[in-house]
C-alpha cells in the first residue's frame, strides 16, 4: 500500500476582501483519482483548494485557499508520503498588492500589476527524493511539446496531458506521456473511469506489485 498525496480543484488570489483571481477547476478530477487509489487499498491525503464537491470519505482532506496555501501544506505533507499525483490547477498568478479595503469604481480602466505565485509541483520536484512524481498539463497549443517540457522541469516521472474542456466537467480525455515522450495510454470518458485507468499505469510503473 502506498501514501498518496494529491493535490485538486483551484486555488484563489485575492485582488481585495472580496474579488479574486481563480479558474474554474471543479476539483471532480482529484475527487475521481482519490476514489480510485482508495479502490486499490492506498492511503490518500489531499491538498484542495475551494470547491463544491465532496470527496471521499476515506481520504484526509486539508482545505487550503491560496496558491502559497497549497504549496506549505504539500512541504509539510509530501515527505510522509510515496508520491505525488499533482491534479490541482492552482492559480499562477496574484497582484503585487492586496487593497485592505473592497475597490471602488471610478469609471477608469484598473491597472493591476501581477507577479508569478510559487508553482506547487516544481518546487516539491526539487525535494521529490526517491518519491515519485505524476503532473498533470492543461493545454490550449503546442499541447505536446508544452507538456513534455513540463515534465521535465517538474521533475515528473509521467504527466497526464489535458485540454480546458475538462474543467467543470464530468468527463475527461487524457494523453499520458512517459519522460522519453512516449504515449502509454489514451484514456476517454467519465473521470472516475480515466481515473482508474490512470492508477493502473502508475501502479504498473512507479508503485509496483500489491
Amino acid at each position: 500500500m502506498a501514501h498518496i498525496l494529491i493535490t485538486s480543484g483551484p486555488t484563489r488570489e485575492y485582488l481585495d476582501p472580496v474579488r479574486y483571481l481563480t479558474n474554474a477547476s471543479s476539483g471532480r478530477m482529484g475527487a475521481a483519482l482519490a476514489q480510485a487509489a482508495l479502490e486499490r487499498g492506498h492511503q490518500v491525503t489531499l491538498v484542495s483548494g475551494p470547491v463544491q464537491i465532496t470527496y471521499p470519505p476515506q481520504a484526509q482532506v486539508v482545505r487550503v485557499v491560496t496558491t502559497e496555501e497549497m504549496l506549505q501544506a504539500c512541504q509539510e505533507l509530501f515527505p510522509r508520503c510515496d508520491g505525488l499525483i499533482g491534479a490541482a490547477a492552482p492559480c499562477d498568478y496574484r497582484t503585487r498588492r492586496v487593497s485592505p479595503e473592497k475597490i471602488q469604481k471610478t469609471g477608469q480602466p484598473l491597472l493591476l500589476e501581477l507577479v508569478e505565485t510559487p508553482d506547487v509541483v516544481a518546487t516539491l520536484g526539487q525535494q521529490k527524493g526517491d518519491r515519485w512524481m505524476v503532473g498533470f498539463a492543461l493545454e490550449t497549443d503546442d499541447q505536446r511539446f508544452r507538456a513534455l517540457t513540463k515534465m521535465e522541469q517538474k521533475s515528473c516521472d509521467l504527466m497526464v496531458l489535458n485540454g480546458p474542456e475538462a474543467m467543470q466537467a464530468d468527463t475527461n480525455s487524457v494523453e499520458v506521456l512517459d519522460p522519453g515522450g512516449r504515449t502509454l495510454a489514451r484514456l476517454q470518458g467519465t473521470k472516475l473511469h480515466v481515473a482508474r485507468g490512470l492508477l493502473r499505469i502508475i501502479q504498473q510503473r512507479l508503485i509496483g506489485p500489491q
